[in-house]
């Protein structure tokens, strides 16, 4: 049976030397956290050489190995908020992908499994609203605790939480989970317009999250019957399921029914999840598998970079030596996009960086996140260049392309003299 705990029951469970996994990105159980911060009304827990294992979003802002001596955290995405403590040396990034990740931590051992839980539109309780490792957290939890959050109302597609279940349960109100929307631009419009072009009525689409995405999703209320299976729900897939063209009837799993890990974005976006019948959260095994993914034809997959290069291998993360983020999900879409039939790797994002001093179509990446063999399709502002089957020299030229046109000759001078051509990251 479920059991309540007040705050210095909490504190009473953690002990040095112990693996804690937190959940992150909005299912992280920020209560939980303060309490152990020493925010809350009474004296901070005695929190020491414990290790933290979270993945989270930059919405994330506290830096768990920051909360008492000899603490470290394991981290699978770098936010600004763990700069500090990845440069001090107590936070370990690991670089794997989302399926990969799921995997590893079914493996773990957790002395403590910290999530956050509400109760939904029918009082009852469930997990959410991001369920991607909490699967893979919970088959190797010794004991687990859920800060049940009354400020939102669980989404009906998350998983439901069984009260004959040995967890421990800490009622406290946090902010509600949220994501701030992305504004889009004229740029990320023109973007949005052209992999919108290459989206036909009953595609199953993933998208992730930004400006670009967001312009797409906009441009596809024209279409008919999408499908979508993805790592994460925004407000641009929840218009296009009001509206009538997001209706999965063509999906040939799952038919129907709208699969995501999370629910991300706004109050309104929360809200309609809290009712939505659609909507099915699974977790990294089923939502990034490509087991799963290969069964659904006409699978589009839209992922944005860093920078391309030449030979079409993609950095996702680094930027002038430093991890900025990490590797994602988006391989794991790709190559699913791959073995769909009809299916399209798309990576879109706009031609420039830095105002338009750096070009993002490189002659070589700085870090190889997806291989040169993962993506059918990059789209700039500028156009698309379709690479699937293409030898180097045509794939080059098609990529230079789209690049802005201050940057053209210098990229097929690159070429030429061969530092943007067979080479792999360095």
């Amino acid at each position: 049976m479920t059991q309540q705990l007040d705050e210095r029951q909490l504190r009473d469970l953690f002990r040095p030397g112990q693996r804690v996994y937190v959940g992150g990105s909005v299912n992280e159980p920020r209560g939980l956290i303060e309490v152990l911060a020493g925010n809350a009304d009474t004296a901070a827990a005695a929190i020491e050489g414990i290790t933290f294992v979270q993945q989270p979003l930059a919405v994330n802002e506290t830096d768990l190995s920051s909360l008492g001596p000899d603490c470290r955290q394991q981290t699978f995405f770098m936010t600004p908020a763990l700069t500090e403590g990845l440069a001090a040396g107590r936070v370990d990034f690991i670089p794997m992908q989302m399926r990969a990740i799921y995997a590893f931590l079914e493996r773990q051992t957790f002395d403590l499994v910290l999530l956050q839980a509400a109760r939904d539109l029918n009082g009852q309780l469930r997990f959410g609203p991001n369920v991607d490792y909490v699967g893979a957290a919970l088959a190797g939890a010794r004991q687990v605790v859920l800060q049940v959050n009354p400020s939102f109302v669980a989404p009906l597609g998350c998983p439901l939480i069984d009260p004959a279940s040995p967890y421990l349960l800490f009622e406290r109100a946090s902010p509600k989970p949220l994501y701030p929307l992305s504004q889009v631009d004229e740029t990320s419009s023109r973007i949005g317009a052209l992999v919108a072009g290459i989206v036909r009525d009953g595609d199953c689409l993933q998208t992730g999250i930004g400006a670009v995405p967001a312009a797409i999703l906009a441009d596809l209320e024209d279409r008919q019957d999408l499908g979508f299976h993805g790592g994460l729900i925004d407000d641009g897939v929840m218009r296009l399921v009001r509206r009538g063209n997001m209706t999965g009837a063509r999906k040939s799993i799952d038919t129907g029914v709208h699969i995501a890990g999370m629910a991300l974005g706004s109050e309104a976006l929360l809200e309609w999840a809290g009712q939505e019948q659609s909507l099915s959260f699974r977790g990294a095994n089923y939502t990034h598998e490509v087991s799963v993914i290969s069964q659904l034809d006409n699978f589009v997959s839209v992922n944005s970079a860093v920078e391309v290069d030449l030979d079409g291998q993609v950095n996702a993360e680094v930027v002038g030596g430093r991890q900025i983020s990490g590797t994602g999900g988006s391989v794991d879409f790709m190559r699913a996009a791959r073995a769909s039939r009809n299916g399209r790797s798309i990576v879109a994002m706009t031609a420039t960086a830095r105002r338009g001093s750096v070009s993002r179509i490189v002659p070589r990446v700085e870090m190889v996140t997806a291989l040169r063999t993962d993506v059918d399709m990059v789209v700039t502002e500028f156009g698309i260049a379709d690479i699937r089957d293409a030898p180097l020299p045509v794939r080059a030229e098609r990529l230079i392309e789209i690049a802005h046109p201050d940057f053209r000759d210098q990229l097929r001078e690159a070429f030429r003299s061969g530092s943007g051509r067979g080479h792999p990251a360095s």
